[in-house]
């Protein structure tokens, strides 16, 4: 399967990119824990069903230490009972704050006091920016329909 763009290759995209990778970057930096951004972007792949970020950060988590087991329950996550409740609220607010076109009233109020009784404002902005860059990450590589399958871990950082 190729891809229908490359972004790589084309010039604009290059300079639109450079910044993209920047604010990924920036965001890898940010005082979530770590496991819990490959956790988030794991999820919210799952739902805008990219597979390449799906290949990304199972790879990138298991390369940092992450359980088999973990990354194969995260779509599950809900009955699952390997998950610490903070990593629960925010694969929560992640679901929400990508399923907002299916919720009139976007990411509830229960969810955020749910993630605010586990993360600082820092964090919180953090994980609203993490949620929201992987869905704009997620829909350009949809809409390219970019392959998957061949990423190493650590390819872009």
């Amino acid at each position: 399967m190729d891809a229908r763009l490359n972004y790589f290759a084309a010039p604009f995209a290059g300079k639109a990119l450079k910044h993209v990778m920047a604010a990924g970057k920036v965001l890898k930096e940010s005082p979530l824990p770590a496991a819990t951004q490959e956790l988030v972007a794991l999820r919210v792949s799952q739902i805008n069903g990219c597979a390449v970020c799906i290949d990304m950060h199972t790879k990138d988590a298991a390369a940092a230490g992450e359980t088999a087991v973990r990354l194969n329950l995260v779509a599950a996550w809900r009955e699952a009972t390997v998950f610490t409740e903070a990593e629960r609220a925010a694969l929560a607010l992640a679901e929400e704050g990508t399923r907002v076109a299916d919720a009139a009233g976007g990411v509830g109020d229960a969810v955020w006091a749910y993630a605010a009784k586990h993360y600082d404002e820092e964090q919180l902005t953090a994980l609203a920016m993490l949620i929201s860059f992987m869905n704009m990450a997620n829909r350009l590589n949809v809409i390219a329909q970019q392959p998957a399958g061949g990423y190493e871990p650590g390819q872009f950082h």
